[in-house]
């Protein structure tokens, strides 16, 4: 996907939630690039000057992994809190 593609996806996705500005997110896309967790190439567009796309690394789908356990932790803690059925 391209940086308009990702932006649209996650506020489609996150039902406005992850909305934001789109020259916000192409430094956190450059970031995860150096970073080795994203590839990119440039191709020619139908409409308008050449995009670059982005996919996700080995490294990348791995960090995933890491980051959306660590999510799902905090989650549960802060559900548990609210709900009142923490130890």
């Amino acid at each position: 996907m391209y940086g308009y593609q990702i932006a649209k996806t996650l506020e489609r996705f996150g039902d406005g939630v992850l909305a934001g500005k789109q020259s916000a997110l192409y430094p956190v896309l450059r970031n995860l690039q150096v970073a080795g967790l994203l590839d990119s190439f440039v191709a020619p567009s139908d409409a308008g000057p050449p995009r670059r796309y982005y996919r996700i690394t080995g490294a990348g789908h791995a960090a995933l992994r890491d980051w959306a356990a660590a999510w799902r932790a905090t989650r549960d803690s802060v559900d548990a809190v609210l709900e009142g059925t923490c130890p």
